[in-house]
């Protein structure tokens, strides 16, 4: 198939005001239609007058290709979740204490500033990263942002993982700082490859950037899961630290051979084709771009920001408010039972109500925008709904969060209180969260999708960065 055939249908879904019988209409008419009949219509691929045969693309044979983006999503999260899960591993490597069995709660001046330390290393290379990919979108090929980036990730995570058993309680300091550099390293890395996997599901259909949101939900899931059976089973610090490396380093190694295996399949070569053959020195206006190499080098920024700004401020305000909660505030609070005793108010409280409940509901969200995508990427209600997240913020601090220095009152003093908010939180997350990322690369020209598909994710990642900093300011609130 060559460039020709290939780009005949378009790539870009768009709200339409009827699927059938009437002709498409101009491309910034569509894109600024505001009235309600846009909001209502499904997203389907523009009318083409090309040929029958050339205007349908290959099947999904068995959803390999869902599957394979939903691996993807998981394995860009997974080994992250797994390096900020493994808190006891840590705390035991950064302690004064020699006991393993990991029933002490170690402590030292290097593990008491150590969480507040990784938020740093991990969200300031990020939006760095972001910026970065989004430069060298052009500059290099899709193939090499993601395969670089999953080798370094492997590379730290080997490294980390040969560290689990060998001593380092004489060179504590020296072994902080380089769990620093290497959290700064795969948070970097993670989001190349995160940016640019958006990046090409840009030019697949909706479905496919919505398996990949979904995955990385999953790989919350997973990992809180393995949270709570690593609590339940283990005896040894390090032994339940050495399983979650080694379950990273075979996912890493896992997505290099799903990413090798996708072009081979048929239907991802077709859209991989098509969004190739796009000419990045066209402008949003469709016409040749006038400018110089640097201009073709580096993708126009303000025409993807005149068709995505309110998306990718809905972004940054989901995430920004989910962070500012979960884990900082939502993991704080604690049973109204806890002085019983009981394992369930004591040991598997938090892991059940935040980070399960949370990650459990947040897939869920992202799951169901694949049946349902509503409202619609020019609706006003979008940016509303996501305005109304808000609310949970002071909804989850007058929870029995402990300790309370500042505001004593808890007008919430059940434990069936924070399990509906994570729920709400991890619900209106992951769904309002998806449907911008998904309608992005959609509402901008076919040359421009994945180029905005890493403009989303950088919307995420501020959203993200800026959300950890406000997540401090509010525990010494409360």
């Amino acid at each position: 198939m060559d460039c020709t055939d290939a780009l005949q249908p378009s790539l870009n879904s768009s709200y339409v005001k009827a699927a059938l019988g009437n002709h498409s209409l101009p491309e910034d008419e569509e894109s600024d239609d505001q009235g309600p009949s846009a909001d209502r219509a499904p997203l389907l691929p523009r009318h083409s007058t090309a040929p029958l045969a050339v205007r349908h693309s290959p099947e999904d044979s068995y959803y390999l290709v869902y599957i394979i983006f939903f691996l993807m999503g998981i394995g860009s999260l997974l080994p992250w979740n797994f390096f900020i899960t493994a808190k006891h591993y840590w705390m035991y490597k950064l302690s004064n204490t020699s006991d393993d069995s990991g029933r002490e709660e170690p402590h030292s001046d290097l593990s008491d500033y150590f969480e507040s330390y990784l938020a740093i290393s991990s969200t300031v290379p990020s939006v760095l990263c972001m910026i970065l990919n989004y430069i060298l979108v052009n500059r290099f090929s899709p193939k090499v942002r993601i395969l670089s980036s999953l080798f370094v990730i492997l590379l730290v995570f080997v490294a980390t993982t040969v560290l689990v058993k060998v001593d380092v309680s004489s060179r504590r300091v020296e072994f902080f700082t380089g769990t620093l550099v290497s959290v700064a390293f795969v948070s970097g890395a993670s989001n190349v490859f995160t940016g640019s996997m958006f990046g090409i599901s840009g030019h697949f259909p909706m479905r496919i950037s919505q398996a990949l949101i979904s995955g990385q939900a999953m790989g919350g899931t997973l990992t809180a899961l393995a949270s709570i059976m690593d609590l339940a089973v283990a005896d040894d610090v390090t032994d339940s630290a050495l399983a979650y490396f080694l379950t990273a380093d075979i996912f890493i190694v896992l997505c290099i051979v799903l990413y090798l295996l996708l072009p081979r399949l048929a239907y991802s070569r077709y859209y991989m084709l098509a969004g190739s053959c796009s000419s990045p020195e066209v402008t949003a206006e469709g016409g040749p771009a006038a400018g110089t190499a640097s201009s073709i080098s580096v993708p126009p920024l303000w025409p993807i920001l005149r068709k995505t700004w309110v998306l990718g401020l809905s972004v940054f305000y989901v995430f920004f408010v989910s962070i500012a909660v979960f884990p900082a505030v939502s993991s704080g609070i604690q049973s109204v039972h806890k002085d019983t005793g009981s394992p369930w108010t004591t040991t598997y409280f938090v892991p059940l109500t935040s980070f399960f409940l949370y990650n459990a509901a947040d897939f869920c969200g992202r799951q169901s925008t694949a049946w349902l995508q509503v409202p619609g990427p020019t609706s006003r209600v979008l940016p509303m709904l996501v305005l109304c997240r808000t609310v949970l913020i002071p909804l989850f601090m007058f929870c029995n969060f402990q300790p309370r220095n500042h505001l004593r009152t808890v007008l919430f003093p059940s434990d069936l209180y924070p399990v509906v908010f994570n729920c709400l939180l991890g619900l209106s997350n992951g769904y309002l969260g998806t449907l911008p990322m998904i309608y992005g690369p959609k509402v901008v020209p076919r040359e421009l999708a994945e180029a905005t598909g890493v403009v989303m994710s950088f919307f995420l990642t501020l959203g993200l960065a800026v959300g950890s900093a406000f997540a401090v300011l509010l525990v010494h609130c409360i």
